[in-house]
């Protein structure tokens, strides 16, 4: 049976009128699952005992646990284990401006990133767009606030499970349910060119952050194999041709690695690749690991990078430390459970 957190509004309205149900009930179960959270079909007392049984014998809900939690200031951080045995896992970031959480979108990741724990381990699997959204869901349970937030850059790489990412951006944007606005969402790709293309077509009014980590492609041929299928110059013209088709800033990631991409020359040459693109870079200090050889940068190096961009006049934030009790690095809970 499905997943009942797979649906969309539109697809529940299908499934009722398929059914001889009346349409409007569609909106009455997404206010039951997503604004009461209940977890029964049975607590749904305005709906007919036959339509009850009718959602019991199509749909059910999501075996996920949080079978495990480390904590640490602003920061909170989660593995859920999944029907099938596997692992993955959601991070909670408290900011001033609401509660973030960063989320996974597939079962290990085949991209193969060299300094990245998640892609140590391989995809088992996409996860579906309902074990998406009930990563929101699970974290909800724990919180005595709302997720305001959403960011899809834990494991996996977001556009190599394309339609259930689309799905699950139509689910929680939905205005009677968990109602998470276009421009609270995040979705990351470490530059698969051709979803790059069709994500702008589909027109969501969704922030798109290019895991981009190296000025040229000499560099990033060593750290990121995706960058020998579609290189920086066939990125490039894909976050332009987004930049013209959209109107909306681009984020690039940029995580800084010692003595690999964080010299003062790799940053006059990062500035000239981004002059005149409406974006803003986001440096990011390597959160190492002892499965990976790769060192952050250190504080002083950060800093004459950044003054750098800043000098070349491009918009560049050092992101926010969260805390170190915690394992960090994307995937490292999950390759520890693992192991």
């Amino acid at each position: 049976m499905k997943n009942v957190y797979d649906l969309t509004i539109t697809d529940f309205e299908e499934f009722l009128i398929n059914n001889n149900e009346k349409k409007y009930r569609a909106s009455q179960i997404m206010d039951w699952l997503y604004v009461k959270e209940v977890k029964k079909f049975s607590l749904m007392t305005n709906l007919s005992k036959d339509l009850i049984k009718l959602l019991e014998d199509n749909f059910i809900f999501p075996d996920m646990k949080i079978i495990k939690e480390e904590k640490d200031l602003d920061v909170s951080k989660f593995l859920i284990k999944l029907f099938d045995g596997n692992y993955i896992e959601a991070v909670l970031m408290h900011h001033d401006y609401g509660e973030s959480i960063c989320i996974s979108s597939q079962v290990g990741c085949n991209m193969s990133c060299a300094f990245c724990e998640s892609g140590r381990l391989k995809k088992v699997r996409n996860l579906t767009s309902g074990e998406m959204v009930y990563q929101i869901m699970l974290i909800n349970n724990v919180l005595d606030k709302k997720i305001t937030h959403v960011v899809v850059m834990g494991i996996g790489e977001p556009f190599d499970n394309f339609e259930n990412l689309i799905k699950f951006i139509d689910i929680i944007n939905y205005n009677k349910g968990i109602n998470i606005g276009s421009r609270h969402i995040t979705v990351s790709t470490c530059g698969v060119v051709p979803r790059i293309y069709d994500f702008m077509k589909i027109g969501k009014e969704v922030n798109l952050a290019i895991s981009l980590h190296a000025p040229t492609d000499e560099i990033r041929n060593k750290i990121m194999p995706i960058n020998k299928i579609y290189n920086i110059e066939k990125l490039m013209k894909a976050v332009k041709d987004y930049l013209k088709m959209t109107n909306r800033r681009v984020t690039f990631e940029y995580i800084m690695l010692k003595g690999i991409n964080d010299s003062k020359e790799d940053a006059v040459v990062l500035a000239k690749l981004l002059r005149g693109i409406n974006c803003y870079v986001n440096l990011i200090p390597y959160n190492e690991t002892e499965n990976i050889g790769f060192k952050r940068s250190d504080m002083k190096t950060i800093l004459d990078f950044y003054d750098i961009l800043k000098k070349e006049k491009i918009t560049v934030t050092i992101r926010r430390e969260f805390g170190t009790k915690v394992s960090a690095a994307c995937g490292q809970l999950r390759a520890k459970e693992v192991k």
